[in-house]
C-alpha cells in the first residue's frame, strides 16, 4: 500500500499562512515605508532612470552653488582634500552644482553669502548613475557608496573661492527656503 502523496503549499498559500500568523498587529513598522521609498530610490537610481527623493532623513542633504569657474576649482579643492570629491551633480540648465552632505547638516549650517544647504521637506532628481555628461543634470563627480561631501571643507573652500552668482536670489523666486 502506497502513502498518499503530500501536497506542496503554493506560493500564495504560505503567504497567506504568513500573514494569518502575524496576529492582530499586522502594521508595518512606521520606519519601514521610509526604508521601502529609500531601496526603491536607490533601484531606480541603479536601474540607470532619473529619480526624486526626498533629502534629509538618511540619505543626504544638498548644498547648492553656482557651477562656474570659481565652483569648478572648489571641486578640484575637495577632490585634494577627500582624495576625490565626494557626489556633485552639475545642471547646466539653471547653473547649479549641487553637493551631497551628511543628513542634517542643513540644521547646523549657518547662512553662507554663496551657498545654500537644504534637507528635509525638499527634494532631489538624482540623474541615472550613467549620465556623466549633459544634456540635463548629470554626475560631475558619481556617487560612491562610502561617502559623501564633507561640510567643514566644502564650506571653507567655498568661503575662499566665492563661486557667483549666488543661488539664494533665484532659489528664493522659485519660493524654496532653507
Amino acid at each position: 500500500m502506497t502513502a498518499p502523496a503530500a501536497t506542496v503549499p503554493t506560493g500564495a498559500e504560505v503567504m497567506q499562512h504568513l500573514v494569518e500568523s502575524a496576529g492582530p498587529a499586522r502594521e508595518p513598522a512606521a520606519d519601514m515605508a521610509d526604508l521601502a521609498e529609500v531601496i526603491r530610490t536607490l533601484l531606480a537610481v541603479e536601474a540607470r532612470t532619473d529619480t526624486r527623493v526626498r533629502l534629509g532623513g538618511h540619505l543626504f542633504d544638498v548644498v547648492i552653488t553656482s557651477s562656474g569657474l570659481e565652483a569648478c576649482s572648489a571641486v578640484t579643492l575637495m577632490d585634494a582634500i577627500q582624495g576625490g570629491c565626494g557626489p556633485v551633480i552639475e545642471d547646466p540648465e539653471s547653473g547649479w552644482l549641487y553637493w551631497l552632505v551628511p543628513p542634517g547638516s542643513s540644521t547646523q549650517w549657518a547662512p553662507h553669502t554663496h551657498a545654500v544647504c537644504l534637507g528635509s521637506p525638499h527634494t532631489i532628481t538624482l540623474p541615472s548613475l550613467n549620465r556623466t555628461v549633459p544634456p540635463g543634470p548629470y554626475w560631475l563627480r558619481p556617487s560612491a557608496s562610502d561617502r559623501l561631501v564633507p561640510t567643514g571643507p566644502l564650506r571653507e573652500a567655498l568661503a575662499q573661492l566665492r563661486p557667483e552668482p549666488t543661488p539664494h536670489a533665484a532659489l528664493d523666486r522659485l519660493g524654496i527656503t532653507p
